[in-house]
């Protein structure tokens, strides 16, 4: 008998909704605890950082936004030589995705705790190398998104129809028949929200940069956050 082995079974799981509201008092022994590192970390989170004399918005260009922009040319000035250092290439341009923006940034004094509402995932910036016509596979999906997917490095005009007509990518046209280093975010080089990004590439290279420690970089290093929604992706009329 005490050499038996029963395994036992699982008959019944029990379980109630316990309510989150105001009805809950506050145990005073675990605010007192935690009220240290709290205040610690508020004030880390809420020291200014710079300054954006207007709000930069999701929604305020045709094809850009400046929010979308600003995210997009950190990445590439903060990853570059991260980049260039690891693996000796040149970055070439930067592509994320209209949702991995969360946030606006208002007009007014900005924070390290506007950077984790800007991004408050935990995505790294990662570099990928794509040839030619994986290279304009991703441009063509880019160029005729409904939404505006955030770039730095290239721009891209197409006519009416949605088609093409001109690519320039580090201020040279597009060649085909090179390949190109484009920085994204971890997350979307994974498969992200499948919306098609990178379904090919020839090699991959970790920057073990998050994105919103490089957001939180670039705003230690400038005075005011200058950015606009531009015509890096235009279509014509």
């Amino acid at each position: 008998m005490a050499c038996k082995q029963e395994t036992g079974t699982l008959s019944e799981i029990q379980g109630k909704q316990i309510p989150i509201d105001t009805t809950l008092a506050i145990t005073d022994s675990i605010a007192s605890y935690i009220a240290p590192y709290k205040n610690r970390i508020d004030q880390v989170l809420d020291s200014t950082l710079a300054y954006a004399p207007k709000p930069l918005l999701l929604n305020d260009g045709e094809r850009t936004s400046s929010m979308g922009n600003l995210m997009a040319d950190i990445v590439l000035e903060q990853a570059a030589p991260i980049f260039n250092a690891r693996s000796g290439q040149t970055l070439d341009f930067v592509v994320l995705n209209a949702g991995g923006v969360r946030s606006i940034i208002s007009e007014g004094n900005v924070s390290a705790r506007n950077a984790y509402e800007v991004m408050p995932f935990e995505n790294y910036i990662d570099v990928v190398k794509l040839n030619g016509s994986a290279t304009r596979e991703l441009i063509n999906f880019v160029a005729k998104a409904s939404r505006r997917h955030p770039v730095a490095g290239i721009e891209i005009v197409t006519n009416a129809d949605g088609s093409l007509e001109s690519v320039n990518i580090g201020g040279q046209p597009f060649d085909e028949g090179r390949n190109y280093y484009v920085a994204s975010t971890d997350y979307l080089i994974n498969g992200g929200p499948s919306v098609g990004f990178f379904n090919e590439f020839e090699s991959r290279t970790q920057t073990d940069y998050l994105l919103r420690n490089a957001i939180i970089d670039y705003l230690k290093k400038v005075d005011t956050l200058e950015a606009v929604a531009d015509d890096r992706i235009k279509q014509l009329k």
